[in-house]
């Protein structure tokens, strides 16, 4: 698939969705495509940052709704975030990646909240592309903490920059381009600010199948639209 590297997306939000239905295919656990899901995010994060002109990856990891399911599948979902965020700390330097992360992070068990923590100081004098894990994330939520953060700071009044400022994405671009996988027509909850004018590209793919190749189809068919944002 060629893609024109003059015209890449500075920001590519994923929505990485079907990892229990991928699983199910198998006859294994959801658990199983979870974990499958973990190794695919190296491969879709390093094709990225080696599109140099790609500035930030968000991954949408693990929701505020997902506290919802069964206690052993979160668990299990933990122990695999844990788990990588130790294995892609030599990812994280040998691409120059800066690792960063949005959401409620401080409600996640100690163990993960401390690797977080690590990650980021350990990557923070990099200067190539951020990777943004969206963890404990609700776009719903985030709006609203930005507004309460405003209202105790003493705002009468409130416009668009103010609001901005004060979500967990401030000083990043607003995506370009946002990628669902697995077919679902629905965001989800998902940087429901930030995507008032992002492409949206929906593919039928699972995210354990999701490859650089698949990437690379979806910033072609970006690359093929016209952004207008509003105008004509």
């Amino acid at each position: 698939m060629n893609i024109d590297p003059s015209k890449l997306p500075a920001h590519i939000a994923i929505i990485m969705d079907g990892n229990g239905r991928w699983a199910k295919k198998r006859g294994m656990p959801r658990i199983f495509g979870h974990r499958q899901a973990m190794k695919n995010v190296n491969e879709i994060v390093t094709s990225c940052a080696e599109l140099k002109d790609i500035k930030v990856l968000t991954l949408y990891a693990f929701s505020t709704e997902n506290w919802i399911r069964p206690k052993a599948e979160i668990k299990g979902l933990m122990s695999i975030l844990k788990a990588y965020l130790v294995k892609e700390r030599k990812t994280f330097m040998d691409n120059n990646i800066r690792f960063m992360t949005i959401g409620e992070s401080s409600k996640l068990p100690a163990e993960q909240q401390r690797l977080l923590n690590e990650n980021k100081a350990l990557t923070s004098n990099n200067t190539g592309m951020i990777l943004n894990l969206a963890l404990n994330y609700g776009g719903r939520q985030e709006i609203v903490r930005a507004v309460n953060k405003l209202i105790k700071e003493g705002a009468k009044e409130v416009d668009e920059g103010l609001i901005s400022a004060e979500l967990d994405t401030a000083g990043l671009p607003d995506p370009d381009l946002l990628i669902r996988t697995s077919g679902e027509m629905r965001i989800s909850n998902f940087l429901l600010w930030q995507i008032a004018y992002t492409e949206l590209h929906v593919t039928s793919v699972l995210w354990p199948d999701f490859k650089t190749k698949d990437l690379y189809g979806a910033i072609a068919d970006y690359q093929s639209r016209q952004r207008r944002y509003g105008g004509i």
